[in-house]
């Protein structure tokens, strides 16, 4: 969830932030991308099936129905802010037309693969740490901070990949294209985040659209989040404006579970979507200052086989001493008798 970020703010007042966070930090379940990267070290794999129903009413009426899966594969690499991802959905439906004769089409294919980067250019909550919370108000602790409407900002460079007559694109489209977004993210006090995508998609292709993601969730629990999400896409093939509402549920610090569900108001077409879907990471996550500490203390691989080494040959010399001293005694008490 785009909160769990901010999960540990909310509960904890005021830490030093990273974009590593002792919880999972998924995109779901909402369709935005949130400002901040899973860290260094950490593979994170988000999924969701979903079912579709489309319908439109107007001259060249049809009705589609069918399932799909979203999915996400994100991995922190080199630094914190940077994240390498890959991101797509794969959807089978059937389409029938029914203005004049009626008449099916099975369709499936990706309506969308993006390979990609992110990189967070600026964190306003980096040097939250230097601020200590108030021991004696929780008003002060939870109170609004004109502070907090200065967002982090990510940048986003990634390719589209769109097989040839491929049925959910516009004719023509295929190949590579670009792909370019700025991902913002505020984290109020009260468990509230809120999160802003603006994207040029398909850059170049006879597709080429400018979408708009606004994300708003709120964490009432340290387990529990609800969202509310309004999508705007803008394309001569396809225009639409998007609601979703939601929650998710931390099941454990790296699994998380979550479901929605989508619509618009228009008929050109209508469109129903009811997902579920399941985040969870590999973490071998470690701060760069604990690395350093340990280097500092001699804690490395390393070093710990070398003391490991000492540690086996004094034991040796121990027993051989040990041995040694029991031979002469054994000597002693012969030459006594």
């Amino acid at each position: 969830m785009k909160s769990t970020f901010c999960l540990l703010l909310t509960l904890i007042s005021i830490q030093a932030y990273s974009q590593y966070t002792d919880v999972i930090n998924s995109n779901r379940p909402g369709v935005s991308r949130s400002a901040f990267s899973v860290g260094t070290n950490v593979a994170q794999l988000e999924i969701g099936p979903y079912i579709i129903n489309e319908k439109r009413t107007p001259a060249a009426a049809y009705k589609a129905s069918g399932f799909g899966i979203d999915f996400a594969a994100r991995y922190g690499l080199l630094f914190e802010e940077l994240e390498l991802n890959i991101e797509g959905t794969y959807q089978n439906d059937t389409k029938t037309f029914t203005s004049n004769v009626s008449a099916e089409e099975k369709r499936s294919n990706f309506k969308a693969i993006t390979i990609g980067a992110k990189y967070l250019v600026y964190d306003p909550y980096k040097k939250a740490g230097e601020k200590k919370p108030n021991l004696y108000s929780w008003k002060a602790n939870h109170s609004f901070r004109w502070s907090s409407l200065i967002p982090a900002v990510s940048v986003y460079l990634g390719a589209n990949f769109d097989a040839k007559d491929n049925p959910y694109t516009a004719p023509g489209v295929d190949g590579f294209s670009p792909k370019i977004m700025i991902a913002t993210q505020n984290n109020f006090s009260g468990g509230w985040v809120f999160v802003m995508n603006l994207i040029k998609d398909r850059i170049g292709s006879d597709q080429s659209d400018f979408q708009y993601i606004l994300t708003l969730t709120h964490s009432f629990s340290p387990k529990w989040v609800i969202f509310g999400e309004t999508q705007g896409i803008q394309s001569d093939f396809y225009a639409d404006n998007l609601f979703r509402f939601g929650g998710a549920y931390l099941w454990g610090r790296d699994l998380q579970l979550d479901t929605a569900l989508t619509f618009n108001t228009k008929d050109t077409p209508s469109v129903f979507s009811i997902n579920f879907g399941v985040s969870y990471r590999l973490d071998f996550h470690k701060d760069k200052e604990a690395k350093d500490k340990d280097i500092d203390n001699g804690n490395s691989a390393k070093e710990e086989g070398k003391r490991k080494s000492r540690r086996n040959k004094n034991k040796e010399s121990d027993t051989d001493t040990d041995k040694t001293k029991k031979r002469k005694r054994d000597d002693i008490d012969f030459d006594n008798n």
